[in-house]
């Protein structure tokens, strides 16, 4: 699960947010902070594993519990989780199982700090046979101890990927007070940059990955690999000499895209590039950054051209990554390094 329920303490709000995103229905009894079931508004018996806690307050990890089920039940995948994945799994893909985008998780292509991906089937109907699934893993199982840095500067986005204005103070309360549903508005601001940042790029033909789908928990994308083998990042692989060169400038020209229109990857190397057919497909972007409102905006920049020349480098190719990082900062930033424009 994605909440921290022993940490924070659930307001009004925050189970009216639960309870949809656990899909438990209008006739579902979810006990609120009174200790009243939410459906009946008035005096009655507490929901079934419902039951106050010595505060008085409900036990919503009992509640949740109830229903888990609903979840497990949902759909059945080849692939077969771990016991902690997979009511995670399962509660982040089934919307797209209702939206009949998926049919099946096959494999876990890649486990991550701060999310798994997903081999899935994609359902009859699409025009592709394979979908990737970005699945971020519950906070409390995730590494994200540096996100303020990449974060300096980017707006707070909503599920609808609408910002979240310092007006709309019920959010913004939410998230200064770091309860359980500030946190997780938090989390989908995260996500949604990701997904926001990939449809942006691939319309500005960057080679990333086409978005598909993305829900409160995971982004449907364009799969780079075959049935029997995901493409391999780029540090795994030896390149032909003949190849590494062009390559390289096809990267540079990605972090110069994105330049251009104000984001830097923030985390580049090539262990976040697949290569597959001869192309590059740069990955992961939850952590770009904005290159005139932050503070580490050059530093960052330079971090992920050295990085990145520091490969190809050992391919046999000589590239000046400060010297780039420099002209390119020049060429399309307005402010000087360690400043921002507003």
């Amino acid at each position: 699960m994605s909440f921290d329920l022993h940490t924070y303490d659930l307001q009004h709000d925050e189970y009216e947010h639960l309870a949809a995103r656990f899909q438990l229905n209008s006739d579902d009894e979810i006990l609120m902070p009174n200790g009243l079931p939410r459906k009946q508004g008035k005096q009655g018996k507490p929901a079934k594993g419902g039951k106050p806690n010595k505060k008085g307050k409900p036990d919503i990890a009992a509640t949740l519990a109830d229903a888990q089920p609903k979840l497990e039940d949902a759909f059945h995948t080849t692939y077969r989780p771990a016991r902690y994945e997979e009511v995670f799994l399962k509660d982040s893909l089934q919307p797209f199982v209702t939206q009949a985008l998926i049919d099946d998780v096959l494999a876990l292509v890649k486990g991550g700090k701060e999310a798994n991906v997903y081999l899935c089937q994609a359902a009859p109907h699409l025009d592709v046979a394979l979908i990737a699934a970005k699945v971020y893993r519950p906070r409390q199982f995730r590494n994200l101890r540096n996100d303020v840095t990449y974060r300096e500067g980017r707006e707070l986005v909503n599920s609808l990927g609408i910002t979240i204005k310092n007006q709309d103070n019920r959010e913004m309360r939410a998230i200064h007070k770091r309860t359980a549903f500030g946190a997780e508005l938090t989390h989908t601001s995260w996500l949604m940059h990701e997904h926001i940042t990939l449809d942006r790029l691939y319309k500005l033909g960057a080679a990333v990955p086409k978005p598909l789908a993305v829900g409160g928990n995971a982004i449907l994308m364009s799969y780079v690999g075959d049935r029997s083998r995901p493409a391999p990042v780029l540090h795994g692989v030896a390149l032909a000499p003949r190849e590494a060169e062009p390559l390289c400038d096809e990267v540079l020209r990605n972090i110069e895209l994105m330049l251009a229109h104000g984001m830097i990857h923030g985390d580049l190397s090539a262990y976040n590039i697949l290569y597959w057919e001869g192309k590059i497909t740069l990955i992961d972007f939850p952590q770009v950054t904005m290159s005139e409102s932050n503070h580490n905006a050059f530093r960052i920049l330079q971090r992920d051209v050295r990085r990145v020349c520091e490969y190809f480098a050992m391919q046999g190719v000589d590239r000046d990554a400060d010297a780039i990082a420099r002209r390119l900062w020049a060429r399309y930033v307005r402010t000087t390094p360690g400043h921002t424009v507003h």
